[in-house]
């Protein structure tokens, strides 16, 4: 099964969903990718994600761009800016699916406020990925 999970920068919330996601099964072929990709992934994703018990420090901040010509069995959105910019892929996704998260990257305020606002997210994303696990992929394999 190839999934690829797609946000704006590709530097936060579809790498910790990429991380999740592969920890619930590592014969999933999983991929993450940025309509604007940053190139580099936020380092309190990375640390959030290291209390999880998941490290995501080896993934790359890609452009979707060098994934379109392939065939995916889901595309997932996990911010609007990228659910209403994802490229159309003719023929080539099974199943497309938009499971939104707020941006952690964007919260202000104390650094005690913005790790918790990464740390919030990343429950989210882990129960939401979670979710998607058990309803669409347990089923079919």
């Amino acid at each position: 099964m190839k999934i690829l999970i797609l946000c704006t920068g590709n530097s936060c919330r579809s790498q910790m969903a990429h991380g999740f996601l592969q920890s619930f099964d590592s014969d999933l072929k999983v991929y993450s990718a940025g309509t604007e990709a940053s190139g580099k992934l936020n380092p309190m994703a990375v640390m959030v994600m290291k209390e999880a018990g998941i490290d995501i420090s080896h993934h790359t901040s890609d452009s979707v761009s060098i994934y379109l010509g392939e065939n995916w069995d889901f595309v997932i959105t996990v911010c609007g800016g990228a659910n209403e910019a994802c490229p159309f892929f003719p023929g080539k996704v099974r199943h497309r699916l938009h499971i939104g998260f707020d941006d952690p990257s964007h919260a202000t305020g104390t650094d005690d406020f913005i790790l918790g606002e990464f740390r919030r997210v990343r429950e989210e994303i882990k129960a939401g990925f979670q979710r998607f696990y058990d309803e669409q992929i347990k089923p079919i394999k």
